[in-house]
């Protein structure tokens, strides 16, 4: 049932974006849509308030059981720009049917794409194609995505030296961002971190530390990989465990309260994506070896 429901929600999104293709072309839709919150910062970033800037998967909700609406589908087809991550299953199977593909901006072109297995048998989370998407969670990578984006809107908006001043601004931020967070790892002395889900794989390289995943290849994990993962915590020190906030706290309390700690909730798709970075970087660098 749910399967027929969405083709015909489909099917009345293609039908109502037909009747209205008169007034798509008259441009009075101006909106730039993001796949994701992060997203929405950096566009923000480099035009401001100018344009109305559309989050497709709404706060608090996961991006791989995210479905969109019929006026979602009308939205994107009539948008200026859609900013996405290129990397995330649900915008390679939604993006695929935007009529002008000209119009989608990948800003994961240029990042050094890490493999690995994000395949999710529980609700919520799939990532099938054999990458890790979380780019966004790392300056560095960040900066390349605003490049991505700052050159699109420059491509769209070529007389507006404004948006050249903001993003050269947001860059310099981000820059900044970059040397904070590699000093204050480095302080730390911190060498490895225990999260549940790896949503901090680029963040941990590109500083040079370790993301120990509970989770492993996609799968929860066995007695035995649990016992490992207690062991080297307590040879490494490390007490507390972080989560996303959009999975349970229960899926790792009981390895923290083994080790002596917390379990601390982070949100790697928090909005103000610089913000929550320094949030990521003071809780990993503050509380992984309390």
């Amino acid at each position: 049932m749910k399967t027929i429901f969405q083709l015909l929600a489909f099917a009345v999104a293609l039908l109502l974006t037909a009747c209205g293709e008169n007034s798509r072309n008259t441009g009075d839709d101006r909106s730039i849509y993001v796949s994701i919150a992060p997203l929405k910062a950096v566009a923000e970033a480099i035009m401001g308030d100018d344009f109305p800037i559309v989050v497709l998967v709404p706060a608090g909700a996961s991006p791989e059981s995210f479905e969109p609406t019929p006026k979602q589908f009308i939205g994107l087809n009539r948008a200026r720009l859609i900013l996405n991550v290129g990397l995330l299953d649900f915008e390679q199977n939604l993006l695929q049917k935007v009529e002008r593909q000209e119009k989608i901006v990948d800003l994961s072109r240029g990042i050094d794409i890490i493999a690995g297995c994000c395949s999710h048998s529980h609700a919520g989370h799939r990532h099938a194609h054999g990458v890790d998407p979380h780019v966004w969670t790392s300056p560095r990578a960040l900066r390349i995505m605003a490049r991505n984006a700052y050159e699109a809107i420059h491509a769209a908006f070529p007389d507006s030296t404004r948006y050249t001043t903001r993003f050269e601004q947001f860059d310099e931020r981000l820059e900044a961002l970059d040397r904070s967070v590699g000093e204050r790892i480095a302080r730390s002395g911190m060498r490895r971190f225990l999260i549940y889900h790896p949503a901090l794989t680029y963040y941990a390289r590109d500083y040079g530390i370790e993301q120990l995943s509970i989770e492993h290849e996609g799968k929860e994990p066995s007695a035995r990989r649990l016992a490992e993962l207690i062991e080297t915590g307590r040879r490494e020190g490390i007490r507390n465990v972080f989560y996303q906030s959009q999975f349970p706290a229960s899926s790792v309390e009981i390895i923290a309260r083994d080790l002596g700690g917390e379990a601390v909730a982070i949100d790697p798709l928090a909005e103000d994506v610089v913000r929550n970075i320094e949030s990521i970087t003071s809780q990993i660098c503050d509380r992984s070896n309390e």
